[in-house]
This record gives C-alpha cells, structure tokens and sequence, in this order.
C-alpha cells in the first residue's frame, strides 16, 4: 500500500476527516515520506543511463538519469556525496530529484598563541 492509502487508513482508523484535496498536498514523485536522504553514488553508466546509489543505511536504490535534477554525472563518479528523495515505484525503491552535494573541507583547529 502506498504512503497516500496509509494516510486515509490511518484518519479512518481515528475517526478523522480529510479534508477534500489533502491528496494534492502530497507531490507523487516524494510519497515515501517526503524527507530527503543522503547517500553515494555507486556507478552510473551513461550507455545504459542508469545506476546505483549507496544510502547512509546501506541501501542501494536504482537511479535513472532522468532522476537527475540539474546534471547526470560524467566520467567517475564513485562515492560522489549526493542528496535525494526515495520513492516505490514497481515494487522497487528509487531515488528521485538527485542533487550533488558538495562537502566543505574540515576546518582544522587554530593554535592559540601563548599555550604550548
């Protein structure tokens, strides 16, 4: 059952209403449960378009170059940090709207004058 049929289960189950258009509330491309997850890429291969992207958990979700949001990645692309929406789709979980993310280098720590 998707996230939207959970929903209307979960206010009949309660006795509460819905209000008329609660469903256009939800975009359909974010129905997992509209949090953006972090992750890294696994491979993408741009003869097949497609590709794999490793979640913080462990998980490995299928991406297609369509799911892109700006650009697909070129060349190597191995453990690049990205930031994206999972969605079930076909009995398989996606990842959607994919962005890069770029990490700031760690700030190291300053040496104080006069402590040695």
């Amino acid at each position: 059952m998707s996230r939207l049929g959970h929903v209307r289960e979960e206010a009949e189950v309660r006795g509460l209403s819905l209000p008329p258009n609660w469903n256009d509330r939800v975009s359909p491309s974010r129905q997992s449960d509209g949090r953006r997850f972090s992750g890294k890429m696994l491979w993408f291969n741009d003869a097949k378009d497609s590709g794999l992207i490793a979640t913080t958990t462990g998980e490995r979700l299928y991406v297609a170059g369509t799911s892109f949001r700006d650009e697909r990645p070129q060349g190597r692309c191995a453990g690049v940090p990205v930031s994206f929406y999972v969605t079930d789709r076909d009995e398989t979980r996606n990842a959607e709207d994919v962005v890069f993310v770029n990490e700031a280098a760690p700030r190291r720590a300053r040496r104080r004058s006069g402590y040695r």
